[in-house]
């Protein structure tokens, strides 16, 4: 097992990221510690969601996807109080577009550019080894992404439904939040914890035992 780097002790110490999150949730369960240590710093250029979430819920209506938007942007609120800038890809839940397919190669071009006018240095993106498809989708999206970009970007796989591979080139780990923090950002997503959008997908009570930091592996980007 690779022994993690302390991030403020590493060479992306003052390195401006972007979070993407395949859904709204996966930002505070996969990257909460880093959107609040790079907040901190004033290195956060933003989070990117993937898709709308309104996948989640079996009626999968405008109304759902509309509260996904606003218990994420509550979330952020509570991970970076200073203050965000939150984007939307608009894939539709579980729907990701296929490499090479139209809409996939706009997006990536709209994503490359963002990377260069935010003078991004490294993204955050849920690990290809995690088994939803809009997981694996987003994690090929910010590859290509990072092929385009023009300039420097690492690229570093978070984990939600995976565990930290054994075998990774180079680990890094975020400071702690304090006790209490990443819950607190967590119960924004009120549509993932409770009924109050009907019946649908929930959070377990192990899925919500979340570290209070978040390890990062560095991955290759193949041209």
């Amino acid at each position: 097992m690779v022994n993690p780097e302390p991030l403020d002790r590493s060479v992306w110490a003052r390195s401006r990221w972007l979070v993407i999150a395949p859904h709204p949730d996966d930002e505070t369960l996969g990257a909460g510690a880093l959107i609040g240590q790079a907040a901190r710093g004033g290195r956060l250029g933003g989070i990117l969601y993937l898709t709308d979430g309104s996948g989640s819920h079996p009626d999968g209506t405008p109304r759902l996807a509309a509260a996904r938007r606003a218990e994420a942007r509550a979330a952020i609120r509570r991970l970076s109080p200073r203050g965000t800038a939150i984007d939307w890809v608009g894939w539709q839940d579980a729907h990701p577009h296929a490499p090479g397919s139209p809409r996939f190669d706009r997006d990536v071009a709209w994503l490359a550019a963002m990377l260069r006018r935010r003078r991004i240095d490294a993204i955050a993106v849920t690990d290809r080894a995690e088994s939803h498809c809009d997981h694996v989708a987003a994690f090929g999206f910010a590859a290509a992404a990072v092929r385009q970009a023009r300039r420097r970007v690492a690229l570093f796989a978070y984990h939600v439904w995976s565990a930290a591979p054994p075998n990774a080139r180079r680990r890094i780990r975020t400071a702690a939040l304090r006790p209490g923090h990443r819950r607190h950002a967590l119960r924004a997503h009120r549509s993932q914890l409770s009924p109050v959008m009907g019946d649908g997908f929930r959070l377990s009570a192990e899925q919500c035992r979340m570290t209070p930091f978040d390890i990062l592996d560095l991955c290759r980007v193949r041209a």
